[in-house]
């Protein structure tokens, strides 16, 4: 996995939870890529790789896809890596769509517009 395709999926996210979060975020959700643990780090750069394959696989066509597609595909790509990193995770960490708050949904459509901008 890339580190700086991981860097860049943590810029993205980052700058989703600025722009959509209501209120001031928690520290956790805006630090800096230097001080995000590995397993975030590892996550970031394989979601990355996730979503910069299905954009290829589509062969393009993921222009297409609605706002809400595209965050549902990185929402779900992440609940697969918090299950790989975090034995028992909390339930909030593995929240299916309807149950994310509207910040995250439009964080993660903003991430993958964001790298299909990238790639």
């Amino acid at each position: 996995m890339d580190n700086e395709d991981g860097r860049i999926f943590r810029e993205a996210w980052i700058a989703g939870v600025k722009k959509h979060f209501p209120g001031e975020p928690k520290p956790g959700y805006i630090t800096p890529w230097d001080e995000t643990p590995d397993w975030e780090r590892q996550s970031a750069a394989a979601v990355f790789g996730q979503v910069r394959d299905f954009i290829a696989v589509s062969g393009g066509n993921t222009a297409k896809l609605s706002r809400e597609q595209k965050g549902r595909f990185v929402a779900l790509c992440w609940i697969a890596q918090i299950h790989k990193h975090i034995p028992d995770p909390k339930p909030s960490y593995v929240a299916d769509w309807d149950a994310l708050p509207d910040w995250q949904k439009e964080t993660d459509a903003d991430i993958f517009e964001y790298i299909e901008q990238a790639v």
